[in-house]
């Protein structure tokens, strides 16, 4: 006597797991990262600040090209 199989109620994945986020996954890191930027760039905040002139020069640039 043969024994039934059984059928997977649906279709099989490419053999990896599929894991799907919600959109604020990926929104919330880039809305800290961005403010977290603009926090670092914003130099009326930075009284006491010292460093490389060639840093400073760098993100003085990444700061124009954000204000654009």
């Amino acid at each position: 006597m043969s024994a039934r199989t059984h059928t997977r109620p649906h279709p099989a994945t490419r053999g990896g797991v599929e894991i799907r986020l919600p959109w604020w996954a990926l929104a919330l890191p880039a809305l800290a990262f961005g403010t977290l930027l603009l926090l670092i760039l914003n130099p009326s905040n930075a009284h006491a600040a010292t460093g490389d002139p060639a840093i400073n020069q760098l993100l003085q640039y990444v700061q124009e090209l954000l204000t654009r």
